[in-house]
């Protein structure tokens, strides 16, 4: 073979053999970088990645607290949980995430039916701060049929769970939810305020009434449980578990048999009754009328629903018993008339001549009485009695606008007065410079003329009415106006025992003269039992003595030479219809305050309904006592 074909053959395999050996060394390197980066994985990184890989397979879930039972005084229950079944979805178990959020409802929608509110309701709580693979309701209350058409498509839907939980339900609905509020979905402004960790695990949260006030005590505190899942997210064992605390059972003064009575009472009309046991504060019965069902907010009101309820005028969402502001009428006569004699500003002998008018100047306006003709020669137990407007034009008018705001104000009117209700309002008490601020004028005579019979700018609610009718019983005596009687079978004295501020209310009326209490009691006796009394009809054929005073506001003015026809008169502009009272007259056991908007005279309209309501609390009392009949022998 030639020289120069041997050379050349030499040439190839030694570049064969060079590059051999430079694709055995390029693979020496590449294992010996795999060798380096699994034994990198499996040695220096495997707390690392085993801490990941459980991280994937196990997840730290927030367990709700069971909310704390609401009963009532007998122990009956207002409010409880009932299990219901909801469908959740978790996005990132879903395909493409939270990308797929609208696929995924879109395939929902063909097994169960899904409507635009609860997909609405959904993305606005998918939007709300939460933890990472924690569902996201989109519909609650599943019925069995909806529930099986799940489970049996449930490979079709990975991320999507049936999630059992408890929800609030209240036994007696309609009216009960204006003294109990209700709860309802958490909404952004509710997360605002609330203790992200303590509800990581919770939708609903109190919106009005006792359910809002006691919020804190009735949820408890939220548990935490580790569990191990497969892929699809289903939990196949709790591998640690924290306990959550229960909410606290709460038991209120409320009975419920006197809050269904009132509830009756007031149906077809408008108005509220507040009934207030005078010798612990605790108030018996809260009833506004109209009245609307609280479980459909617990899961969420339909927008038709809520619509109906929000722009129909009888205004059922309003509570009246706690906002409503009247004008309290002759309901007021018997603290004007402490306020002469105990001020000194009139004797305890004062007397008028009614002649069925009242004239500041001669010639000037007249002020009429209700009673044309008029009531004769009257005293203060007359004047009570009877009614007699005139006797209080005239005492008002000695006493200007100070004494009267003064001893009023002792009664309760012008502030919130009950404990734990915190929608309640102050109504109107007013001074000359409440006027001053809020109509540019100054006051004028007629206005404490106006005053005196519990009308012009003077309002107050149903419960502070009630709570005026307290303390005159107790001749002077407050007790807080509260709606808790018990946490969890311990006593609640003052809301201030469980760490909440006492809200102010006057110090115990006193009298420079205790038997002008005696004077008050005896004439508002005779409102519901003398023969004149403005009562009477309503106290007659009684077992017992009760102590009353009637009221009837004008809502639309008269002229001066003009009559008041109701006939003739719309029905919303009609006179409101009010009572006071208590029973029995010695030793009181329920405090009553009612108002029917628009129904004419208290002694017609609002004094029978309140002795209803003290015959079911002398029959209740009666039912529970040791001398009482026992059904079961």
């Amino acid at each position: 073979m030639p020289w120069s074909k041997m050379d050349t053959h030499r040439k190839e395999l030694n570049q064969f053999n060079s590059r051999l050996w430079l694709a055995l060394l390029l693979i020496v390197l590449v294992f010996s970088g795999l060798v380096a980066r699994l034994a990198y994985l499996q040695i220096w990184q495997y707390d690392h990645y085993v801490t990941e890989s459980d991280d994937n397979r196990q997840q730290l879930q927030a367990v709700a607290p069971t909310r704390g039972l609401i009963y009532d005084t007998k122990g009956q229950l207002l409010a409880g949980n009932r299990a219901s079944h909801n469908l959740t979805l978790v996005p990132e178990r879903l395909p493409g995430g939270r990308k797929g959020v609208d696929a995924a409802l879109a395939d929902l929608a063909q097994v169960v039916s899904v409507d635009a509110d609860d997909i609405k309701r959904f993305k606005r709580r998918l939007n709300q701060p939460r933890r990472p693979y924690s569902p996201v309701a989109l519909k609650f209350q599943l019925n069995e049929t909806e529930i099986a058409q799940i489970t049996v498509n449930q490979h079709r839907f990975p991320g999507v769970r049936i999630v059992p939980e408890l929800v609030r339900y209240y036994p007696q609905d309609e009216g009960f939810v204006h003294a109990l509020g209700y709860v309802g979905r958490i909404n952004d402004r509710d997360l605002a305020k609330l203790d992200a960790t303590n509800y990581s695990a919770t939708d609903h949260v109190g919106k009005l009434g006792v359910e809002r006030f006691y919020e804190s005590e009735l949820h408890g505190t939220v548990g935490h449980q580790t569990v191990e899942t497969n892929a699809r997210g289903r939990v196949l064992q709790v591998l640690d578990r924290l306990e959550p605390v229960p909410g606290r059972d709460l038991t209120l003064f409320l009975d419920a048999q006197l809050q269904q009575q009132a509830a009756q009472l007031l149906q077809g009309k408008r108005g509220a009754i507040v009934a207030i046991d005078p010798n612990t504060g605790g108030v018996l019965a809260m009833a506004s009328a109209p009245s609307y069902g609280a479980n459909q907010f617990v899961t969420g009101i339909s927008r038709a629903n809520y619509k109906a309820l929000r722009e129909s005028d009888e205004l059922p969402l309003f509570n009246r018993a706690l906002r409503g502001r009247y004008p309290p009428a002759s309901t007021v006569k018997p603290v004007i008339a402490l306020a002469g004699i105990d001020s000194g500003i009139i004797a305890r002998n004062y007397s008028i001549w009614d002649p069925g008018f009242y004239q500041l100047t001669e010639g000037g306006r007249l002020y009429r009485d209700w009673k044309e003709g008029g009531h004769g020669r009257v005293n203060m137990h007359k004047s009570i009695v009877e009614s007699v407007d005139t006797f209080y034009y005239s005492i008002s008018h000695i006493m200007g606008n100070e004494p009267m705001v003064k001893y009023l104000a002792k009664f309760g009117l012008g502030q919130v007065t009950i404990a734990d209700q915190p929608e309640a309002t102050k109504a109107v008490l007013p001074t000359k410079q409440w006027k001053r601020i809020n109509r540019n004028a100054s006051w004028f005579p007629g206005d404490s003329l106006n005053m005196g019979i519990g009308q012009g700018f003077l309002s107050a609610t149903p419960t502070q009415l009630a709570t005026m009718a307290m303390v005159l019983a107790n001749k002077g005596e407050w007790h807080q106006i509260r709606m808790i009687k018990a946490i969890d079978g311990k006593t609640v004295n003052k809301v201030s025992d469980l760490g909440r501020k006492d809200p102010a209310h006057p110090a115990n009326v006193s009298l420079n003269r205790a038997s002008d209490w005696n004077k008050v009691h005896a004439a508002m006796v005779g409102v519901m039992h003398d023969a004149k009394g403005t009562g009477q009809r309503s106290g007659a054929n009684s077992s017992y003595k009760m102590a009353g005073k009637t009221g009837t506001a004008q809502v639309l003015g008269i002229k001066q030479d003009g009559t008041y026809d109701a006939a003739k008169i719309a029905e919303r502009f009609r006179d409101h219809g009010l009572y006071i009272g208590w029973a029995p007259a010695k030793d009181p056991v329920i405090a009553i305050a009612v108002i029917v908007e628009n129904g004419g005279g208290g002694s017609s309209a609002a004094a029978p309904l309140a002795r209803k309501m003290f015959d079911a609390r002398m029959q209740s009392l009666d039912s529970t006592s040791p001398n009482g009949d026992d059904p079961d022998g």
